[in-house]
């Protein structure tokens, strides 16, 4: 945009002077939040209408001989046709001032009040479900540590086997209420289609049973899950299996292993 030319126009006059359509008034008002030199001349020629006024008399005021006091000298002004000799007068200019400096004052003021409403709402409420996911978290942890403490409970640590030798796992048994605990903080995340299977183990024969998979291991961030486990387990393993799980483990992918010692 060629912001001289537009300055040159002569219709930022007529919108502090409130000469404007509606429409008219509304592009020029967007433009001046767009291009500060425009808001820059906006207040300039508010500015000399008021030393102008306050230097003439209140009678009519030729629009021509106005433009010239504020220094265009040019002929690219908006044409006013059927031209008037006494178009605007005194009292109209300093409403005019009024009624355009007032308009940008209240849009100005109305779009950050808005923008600070809608602000504070956000925070408001971002923070309740702050304030509710750490009550959850607290009375989660709360029972947690309620099951890992019982005097009954047994816990089955999980060795890594083979490749996998640095993973590691626990499992806290309470079979009082059929539940084991697994803590898989020693598991890294699953890869793109695969999901970590638990299975629940007898030795003799050797029989696996799945526990199921864990599917939301990746976004937990605790890596605790609490699992029904209604077996007579002898041990606990875990493998790494395709998304959905699979009827029975696969041996190459067994990350870890614990064999349950002893019962309470």
């Amino acid at each position: 945009m060629d912001i001289k030319a537009y300055i040159e126009s002569g219709i930022l006059e007529l919108y502090v002077a409130g000469q404007l359509t509606e429409k008219e008034n509304q592009e020029v008002y967007d433009l001046l939040q767009k291009y500060p030199e425009l808001l820059q001349e906006v207040l300039e020629i508010e500015a000399a209408v008021v030393k102008l006024t306050a230097a003439v008399s209140p009678h009519a005021i030729d629009f021509d001989s106005f433009k010239g006091k504020l220094g265009h000298t040019d002929t690219k002004v908006v044409d006013l046709k059927p031209k008037k000799p006494n178009w605007i007068s005194y009292t109209g200019w300093a409403a005019s001032i009024l009624l355009a400096g007032g308009l940008l004052w209240t849009l100005n003021n109305k779009n950050e009040i808005e923008d600070q409403l809608q602000t504070v709402e956000i925070e408001k409420q971002y923070l309740e479900i702050q304030i509710e996911d750490a009550r959850t978290d607290l009375a989660a942890t709360k029972t947690l540590l309620d099951a890992i403490r019982d005097k009954d409970i047994l816990a089955v640590p999980l060795g890594g086997q083979g490749d996998y030798a640095s993973t590691y796992a626990k499992v806290y048994w309470n079979k009082a209420d059929n539940t084991i605990y697994l803590d898989a903080e020693g598991l890294p995340d699953a890869p793109e289609g695969k999901v970590w299977q638990v299975w629940s183990l007898t030795l003799n024969p050797l029989t696996p049973t799945s526990l199921g998979t864990i599917d939301d291991f990746n976004t937990d961030n605790n890596k605790i899950f609490a699992i029904a486990n209604a077996n007579e387990s002898q041990a606990f393993g875990i493998t790494l299996e395709p998304a959905g799980g699979s009827a029975s483990p696969t041996m190459e992918q067994l990350y870890t292993l614990g064999v349950v010692e002893s019962t309470p």
